[in-house]
């Protein structure tokens, strides 16, 4: 499946320049944008022709940061005709045209001219692409990127900062010198704002483990030292059992001494019950069996918390592609933005629904009761006469559960322009859950 690109471009004052032709990038997913061409910053999706991703023609507001570049500017006639302020063919870059060859060798066309802010020409979408909204994360913003940028090459002067990737979760840039990556600036909303701090506590305990966190800004900036190495995404069962291995004893650090986690965000299933009734409500006519498991939830929980396996760190997302390993061996946990202190179960099944073709979610990994087994017994180890594997089993659908709660916090936390992104995952999600449940 292909993704299709139009880029609507502003300048920094957010006046309204034209818009790029139609482009395919080399990735189908919606979130990296590190192909899109030079002088330009990637703000946030405008509009998609699909309800979700990958694939299908979306449109991104992006503003033009280079003032050496050749804009055709785009102006409104008397009468509501459009004329062009300058001659050039388009919005430049060092070969004349933006982005000439992407990554894989796309072509991105040159911005044409297409209409004027308050033209017909453009959709309401367009039009309406510089009003404010409160939930509008700081790096979508109009000089978002660029007060961004600044913060983190003023840290490590010296770098260039290419985009990579931007969506209503976070925006990640890489700063290069000249002999390579030097570190990574990420920007996540406030509602992950805890990220840096739980990144600065696992190196506390063990420091191996994630990224060097060179410092933490305002606005949900960081910046991170570069991890060599790649992200193992359909990485298979081996490396599932590293990591399985790597993240117990931070684990079972943290169960033991749990008052660092204050500053995490609390998903113990004796605060979320409440969380799970709100969202699955409205799907109670829709969804047959949710109103039951919900109602059985309390009998559940009860069961759990009998198993005796303590609260902890929970990564959140754990799956290979948040994994980085490089040719020594070394194996770095990214992306904490999802961390929680909740029960320990909900990463080994995130680590096993993985599959091997490359996703992050599957049909279960070969060889996942012997990691399950794996873990089961470390975890007796580690607390004598609890029961992991009877856990395991049931919190099977209130891992689903946890997965449409999630998304539904993201929805309630994020512009509607950029809804696609998560719509469809709390049905989804909550559909899983009842199939979960009856086995």
């Amino acid at each position: 499946m292909t993704r299709t690109v139009t880029l609507v471009l502003v300048d920094p004052d957010g006046e309204l320049l034209g818009e790029t032709d139609p482009f395919e990038p080399a990735s189908p997913w919606w979130q990296p944008v590190d192909d899109f061409g030079p002088g330009l910053q990637v703000l946030r999706l405008l509009h998609s022709d699909r309800p979700g991703p990958p694939g299908g023609h979306v449109t991104y507001l992006a503003e033009v940061t280079d003032e050496a570049r050749n804009i055709r500017k785009v102006a409104e006639k008397p009468g509501g005709e459009s004329r062009t302020q300058s001659a050039d063919a388009g919005i430049g870059s060092r070969d004349g045209d933006i982005g000439k060859q992407g990554v894989g060798g796309g072509a991105t066309p040159a911005a044409t001219s297409r209409g004027a802010a308050g033209s017909k020409t453009f959709p309401a979408y367009v039009e309406s692409a510089r009003e404010p909204h409160p939930k509008r994360a700081p790096y979508a913003e109009l000089g978002g990127p660029t007060a961004s940028i600044a913060w983190a090459t003023g840290l490590v002067p010296g770098t260039t900062a290419h985009q990579c990737r931007t969506w209503n979760l976070s925006a990640i840039w890489r700063l290069d010198d000249e002999h390579g990556p030097v570190a990574w600036l990420k920007q996540v909303p406030s509602f992950f704002a805890h990220e840096p701090y739980a990144i600065s506590l696992v190196a506390g305990i063990a420091p191996h483990r994630v990224p060097r966190l060179i410092a933490a800004g305002e606005h949900g900036r960081m910046l991170l030292a570069h991890a060599p190495g790649e992200d193992r995404y359909g990485a298979g069962t081996e490396l599932c059992a590293e990591i399985a291995a790597a993240f117990h004893p931070i684990q079972a650090h943290l169960a033991a001494d749990p008052a660092p986690l204050a500053r995490i965000p609390d998903a113990r299933l004796s605060r979320t019950l409440a969380d799970y009734v709100r969202i699955a409500e409205p799907y109670f006519e829709a969804i047959a069996g949710l109103r039951e498991l919900i109602d059985d939830l309390p009998r559940r929980f009860a069961a759990i918390e009998e198993c005796g396996l303590p609260d902890t760190l929970v990564h959140g997302d754990l799956h290979p592609g948040n994994v980085r390993t490089d040719d020594a061996g070394r194996l770095t946990i990214m992306d904490w933005g999802d961390c929680v202190l909740g029960h320990p179960a909900f990463d080994i099944l995130r680590l096993t629904d993985a599959d091997t073709g490359g996703g992050e979610r599957g049909g279960g990994l070969p060889g996942r009761d012997r990691l399950l087994a794996e873990w089961a017994a470390r975890w007796r180890e580690t607390v004598p006469g609890s029961d992991p594997l009877r856990a395991v089993e049931l919190m099977l659908p209130v891992a689903d559960l946890r997965g449409a709660l999630i998304y539904s916090q993201f929805l309630e936390n994020i512009e509607p322009t950029e809804w696609p992104y998560h719509a469809a995952d709390v049905p989804a999600g909550l559909t899983a859950a009842v199939a979960t449940a009856r086995g």
